[in-house]
This record gives C-alpha cells, sequence and structure tokens, in this order.
C-alpha cells in the first residue's frame, strides 16, 4: 500500500503572485507529488500551500520550494499581520495514509537536517517532530518573531535543532514539524440561534466553558489563583468549537476544528453534538466537511454506522463511504462528490488504463488481443479476486440471514477479510502487467559500453525477479482467499453453498496459474538461490490448494447431496 504524508508549508508572501507561482513551480516539477491548494493572504502577507504524495517524494518538493522562497523572500522588508520568523515559516507533515507518525517523524527531521545544512537556515522542529519538550507548541519556537532572531540565536537554550545558530537576516528562520491531520468540521443544526449553537459547542469542545458560582449562564466567573477564568472541560479531546450563524444557509452550525482524529474521529464528533443538541431541544440535520480529508476518515465513519445497525462491514469501499456520507449528512447543503474531497482518490492517476477499470467485455478484449499483456498472471490474479468475492459475497449473505442476528459479527469478520484480499488481488492485475513492462524496458536499456552492459544486466535482473515476486504473491493471497471460502462452505447460509464452491475453482486455478508463470519468470534469473528460496514455498502453497479445493468440494457436494 503506498504510503502518502501531506506538507502544508507556509511562505511569508501573500501579495506577489509572481513569486507564490515560482515557489509553486518547484513542487510541481517533482513527480509522486501533487499540488493540492494555494491559498494567498494579502492582510497576513502570507501564503499557506498544501501538497501531498509520497514522502521521499514530498521531502524533495518541499525542500526545493524552501529554497525558492529564501532565495526570493527578504523577511528584513517583510511586513504583515500573522506572526512569522522566515522566509519559509512554518513546515509541517502530515501522515495521510499507511504511514505512522513514528516515520513522519524522521522524515521532518530529514528534511530540516537538509534545510539547516544546504541552506543555512537556522531550523527548530515542533509539536510530534520536537526535540524538546518546550519546543513542542509552535508559538514558543516563533515567539520573538524575525526581529528577536539576533538575540534568540546567541542563547544556548534557543540553539537552532538544525542548521547555524547564525542570524540568516534574508531568509530567518525556519519551524519543521510532524503534527496530526486537521480536519475543519462543521455540523448543522435546526435552528438559527447562535447562543444554542455555542452552547451545544462549550459542551463539546475541549476546552469547555468557564465555571461560573450559582446560575452557569449568569453566575460570576471562577477565577484562579492567577486571576483566570477556570474552565469546566467538554466532552471531546483534540477539539475546537464554537456556535456561528451561517447567511448562506440560514441555519446555526457548530464549527469544529479536529486537531487529532485518531483522538476524535469525525464520526464520534458528529454523535457527540446529536448527543448534545437533543438535550437542548435542537436536532442535527448534517454536516459539512471543509477542505480535504484522508480515506480512513469517511471509511472508519462508514463501518461504524454499519456495526450501529449490525450490518456486515465486509463490503465494498464505495459502500461504506456512501453509508458515511448519509449517516453524517454530508449531502445536508450541497451535493457531496467523495472524488472531490477525499485525497487518494485526487492523486489517482491515469486511472482509466488500469485493466480493472475495464469492462468485463474490454478486459476479455484486450487479453485476447496481440498484445502480450495481459497476460495468465493477471487473469490468474483476476480469477482469485471473482473466487474471494464469492466467498465474501456469502459471507455478507450469511450476516443478514433472518435467524442469524446472532452471528453477524463473524461473518462480517470474514466478509472484511475477503474484501482486503480482493483489494490486494485487484491490485496484482494491474501489478502483474508492469512487472512484464519492466523485464521490456530492461532489455531495451543501452548496451554499448561495458558500463551500460553491466547495468542493463542488473536492471534484468532486478525486473525478473519482480516479475517472480508478483505472481508468488498471487499464490498467497489466492490460497488466503481459500480459507475464507472454505469457513463460508462450512458455516455460510447453505443456500450459497455452491457459489462458495466455485469460489474455491477459482482460487485454486489461481494458485497454480500463478505458479506457472513463477516458474516460467525464473527460468533467465542467474540469483539462484533467489529463487530456490521461493520455488520450495511455492511448491507447498500449490500442494496446500489442491487439497484445500478437495476439501472444499467435499463440504459442497455433502450438502447439496
Amino acid at each position: 500500500m503506498k504510503q502518502l504524508i501531506e506538507c502544508v508549508p507556509n511562505f511569508s508572501e501573500g501579495r506577489d503572485m509572481n513569486i507564490i507561482k515560482q515557489i509553486t513551480n518547484e513542487i510541481e516539477a517533482v513527480d509522486g507529488v501533487k499540488l493540492l491548494d494555494v491559498d494567498p493572504g494579502k492582510a497576513t502577507n502570507r501564503t499557506v500551500v498544501t501538497l501531498v504524495g509520497t514522502p521521499d517524494e514530498v521531502i524533495e518538493a518541499a525542500f526545493r520550494a524552501v529554497k525558492k522562497a529564501s532565495q526570493l523572500i527578504d523577511m528584513s522588508k517583510h511586513k504583515g499581520e500573522h506572526p512569522r520568523m522566515g522566509a519559509t515559516d512554518v513546515c509541517p507533515l502530515v501522515p495521510v495514509a499507511n504511514i505512522s507518525m513514528e516515520e513522519v517523524v524522521k522524515y521532518a527531521h530529514k528534511l530540516a537536517e537538509r534545510i539547516g545544512k544546504e541552506l543555512s537556515i537556522p531550523v527548530y522542529c515542533y509539536e510530534s517532530a520536537a526535540k524538546l519538550p518546550e519546543r513542542r507548541n509552535l508559538a514558543n519556537c516563533r515567539s520573538g518573531e524575525y526581529e528577536g532572531l539576533p538575540a534568540k540565536l546567541k542563547k544556548p537554550e534557543w540553539k537552532p535543532d538544525f542548521g547555524p545558530a547564525e542570524f540568516n537576516a534574508k531568509a530567518g528562520a525556519t519551524a519543521v514539524g510532524a503534527r496530526d491531520f486537521l480536519v475543519a468540521y462543521n455540523i448543522n443544526l435546526n435552528t438559527t440561534s447562535t447562543r444554542r449553537a455555542n452552547a451545544i459547542a462549550f459542551d463539546v469542545r475541549e476546552k469547555g466553558r468557564v465555571k461560573r458560582d450559582g446560575d452557569p449562564v449568569t453566575g460570576k466567573k471562577v477565577l484562579d489563583e492567577k486571576g483566570n477564568p477556570v474552565y469546566i472541560p467538554g466532552t471531546l479531546k483534540a477539539v475546537k468549537a464554537i456556535g456561528w450563524f451561517i447567511e448562506e444557509y440560514g441555519i446555526a452550525q457548530i464549527s469544529m476544528n479536529l486537531t487529532n482524529i485518531s483522538i476524535t474521529p469525525v464520526h464520534v464528533a458528529f454523535e457527540e453534538v446529536c448527543n448534545k443538541a437533543n438535550e437542548r431541544g435542537i436536532r442535527v440535520t448534517g454536516s459539512e466537511l471543509v477542505g480535504l480529508v484522508p480515506k480512513k476518515t469517511l471509511i472508519d465513519a462508514g463501518k461504524y454506522f454499519l456495526a450501529k445497525q449490525q450490518r456486515s462491514l465486509g463490503v465494498s469501499e464505495a459502500e461504506i463511504i456512501k453509508i458515511a456520507v448519509k449517516s453524517l449528512g454530508l449531502d445536508d447543503l450541497k451535493p457531496f462528490n467523495p472524488k472531490e474531497k477525499v485525497i487518494e482518490y485526487l492523486l489517482e492517476d491515469n486511472a482509466d488504463k488500469k485493466l480493472v477499470n475495464m469492462n468485463l467485455t474490454e478486459f476479455a478484449n484486450e487479453t485476447a488481443s496481440e498484445s502480450p499483456a495481459p497476460g495468465g498472471g493477471s487473469i490468474s490474479a483476476y480469477v482469485a479476486a471473482l473466487g474471494v468475492s464469492l466467498g465474501t459475497m456469502v459471507a455478507n449473505l450469511s450476516s443478514h440471514k433472518r435467524g442469524w442476528d446472532d452471528k453477524w459479527e463473524y461473518f462480517s469478520e470474514w466478509a472484511e477479510k475477503g474484501q482486503a484480499i480482493k483489494e490486494e488481488l485487484l491490485y496484482l492485475v494491474d501489478e502483474d502487467t508492469n512487472a512484464f513492462n519492466k523485464i521490456m524496458d530492461a532489455f531495451g536499456l543501452p548496451n554499448s559500453s561495458d558500463a551500460d552492459k553491466k547495468a542493463r544486466k542488473q536492471a534484468i535482473e532486478d525486473a525478473t525477479k519482480y516479475a517472480i515476486e508478483i505472481p508468488f504473491r498471487v499464490m498467497k493471497k489466492s490460497y488466503e482467499a481459500m480459507e475464507v471460502i472454505e469457513a463460508m462452505a462450512e458455516k455460510g447460509n447453505p443456500n450459497s453453498v455452491t457459489d462458495a464452491g466455485v469460489g474455491g475453482l477459482c482460487a485454486r486455478t489461481a494458485v497454480i496459474g500463478a505458479f506457472l508463470n513463477v516458474k516460467i519468470n525464473g527460468q533467465g534469473l542467474e540469483d539462484k538461490k533467489f529463487f530456490d528460496k521461493i520455488m520450495k514455498e511455492a511448491i507447498s502453497i500449490e500442494a496446500k490448494a489442491r487439497k484445500k479445493e478437495e476439501d472444499i468440494l467435499k463440504i459442497v457436494e455433502s450438502k447439496i447431496a
């Protein structure tokens, strides 16, 4: 699964669009990165840029942008309403998909080190990337702003984490961080009262509301020993919220910033606001996601609401997201298109060229054409995907069977396993063709000089290994599919037992078909140790698959006899 991170650099220029464009051009020049948003502000004289992509590529794009900003922006002449200390003021990295915060922190330190070393810019690391506890808070790192840097850099306690402890008059200093994904989320109410909306916001936000003596609204504020108001915490952690009235929609909303969606996800915030609104005689009519979100945000919400309905979670991604949209009322005020709001969908390129996005006739025609790909490897992966889909179908039908309500979670778990296997097999349909293309590309490399011959030979060897690994992965996943299928043949809805049987036949065919590809692709490989190791396991998987097919068919035959 592809790792994705988001980077949100803030540049201290919001008025000269020529400078901003030169900076964003550096980002767009890096393959594997997509520029999602450019938001300049004249009053703040600051531009917030959002880019997303694979980690190494995002780091490269961010560095290039920071470098260009240091060349074009002169902080000695900068004026703006927003606090700032550098040409690139802050540069946070955010995990989006298939990557942990710990991994993102390493990338943040890698970027910070390069900025400090190659550009001679002092760099402070903040939030999760902070090397010192007092530097977690960005405001502390930026204290004194640009004008205070000469004196600040002389203090031992403010030695930069990376780069020189010397004042860079033109570029200033930069803060590089790693933080969780922030979701801007508004919840719609059936009221026009800002005061009522604020009351609900105070109920749920982490900060809560001011504590008062006597009457909770009109009573005297309770102060601490320093004279500051004492607050009664709200019910949701990592949530900021206020109530407001939106003229455009003619309703009041709870406007929320979910600053850590691993602590308080969107669906949890929605449910809690529903509960608190109901206590005050107000109804939630829907909600609104502002900006982009990781796919996981909607997947988690959809699965949460499916589980509340005691419905199987092992349905397609599209169905899960549909449930999330309807349950959260994301289409209450205007149509909600996941393709325009989910980061991963916006990053999909050339989706129409994928084999798995063809219709059945197109796929068959492409296979039957004179082109050597797709071939047996892709077909094996697709046959297995069909087989596990049948097993997953039996699991989903069984979870809804009348009288089996107490078993829905058991079948849901099997259906989720089936869906995960199906998704990887569909990926391998195209990846088998890509592996073939890698070999063809390697054979097409220059072959004149000794250096060329050596590089070409190594490229062919590497591509051949990959062309062995892909069908081997198909074998393993196809066998995993048989375990789902066998469980459903044995325990699933008896009316669908033959569907499980057909699924078993498909999966066994895929194992044997993929094994043929492993063997033929290994013929030209020089690394015999690598090939022998894979062959040993592949032979075992094929034998187990043949036995598993027999077991599945025995179960099927016994139930239809």
